[in-house]
């Protein structure tokens, strides 16, 4: 047993740290939460990742996402997770994916090679099209839910999504899953009420000047927004304002789900 995985042996066994070590898990979105999400899957000692994600980092990522520093700007997300990895773990096996994960480029992935699957993605078609992947090849998925314009890291829950209230990405998601026969989904959300972004609460301009990155495809603010948020008045939200804390909050929970339930999934 490796020195560094000492004290996680001391409290789950010797057993269980070659289970995680054998196990393969997917993590879709390395941001804000999937870069936490990460972060503790490779200290736990999972052998075998792979990171999906078409993103590079930027100067705005600066306040709340692991991967991001003075050094990584402009570099490709996936590429800086695997080193860090490495550089945490030098055995891991690591497998990047500069993908823009939707239903167009769903293909690309077997799930069948995956014991565990993390949706940390902010698109709600994607977040769909894994939980049906997942389903259809009998594979754990996890999914986050919406951690925008949220103060408190503490109003995070582990649920099933039929069991979830509050959160508008959430509703979003029952409503599409239940269409599509989805019986069970496990998500992280949070029962914090969402914040109107601070420009918005002024009145000043909001945010549409703001550039983003990814495909004109519904993101989780969106979704946020097509349930009538307070103060909205029909307008376009900005983009949502995030904090250090609140998405690594998510992506720990999330980490810590998975690295529990494939230790209980092995004993089975």
């Amino acid at each position: 047993m490796p020195e560094w995985l000492s004290r996680t042996e001391r409290l789950i066994g010797q057993e269980n740290i070659k289970r995680l070590q054998d196990a393969r898990v997917a993590v879709f979105g390395v941001g804000g939460v999937g870069g936490y999400t990460v972060e503790a899957l490779a200290r736990s000692g999972i052998g075998t990742l792979d990171l999906i994600d078409s993103d590079q980092v930027a100067e705005s990522n600066l306040n709340r996402q692991i991967l991001a520093t003075r050094d990584t700007i402009g570099r490709d997300k996936v590429e800086v997770a695997r080193e860090r990895i490495l550089q945490i773990n030098p055995d891991a096996k690591v497998h990047i994916y500069k993908t823009f994960y939707l239903p167009e480029t769903a293909a690309q992935f077997d799930f069948h090679n995956y014991d565990y699957v993390a949706d940390c993605i902010d698109t709600v078609a994607g977040k769909i099209m894994l939980v049906m992947q997942a389903q259809a090849c009998g594979t754990p998925i996890i999914s986050s839910m919406g951690a925008g314009n949220k103060l408190d890291a503490s109003a995070f829950r582990v649920a099933d999504i039929y069991q979830t209230s509050v959160c508008p990405l959430a509703k979003v998601m029952r409503r599409e899953l239940r269409k599509r026969g989805v019986e069970h989904l496990k998500v992280v959300y949070s029962l914090e009420q969402a914040l109107e972004p601070f420009e918005v609460r002024e009145g000043k301009p909001d945010g549409q000047n703001a550039q983003s990155s990814q495909p004109a495809e519904q993101t989780i603010q969106e979704a946020w927004n097509m349930q009538g948020a307070q103060g909205s008045q029909g307008r376009r939200k900005a983009v949502p304002g995030s904090m250090a804390f609140v998405p690594a909050a998510a992506g720990l929970i999330m980490a810590g789900e998975i690295v529990q339930d494939l230790i209980l999934l092995d004993k089975e």
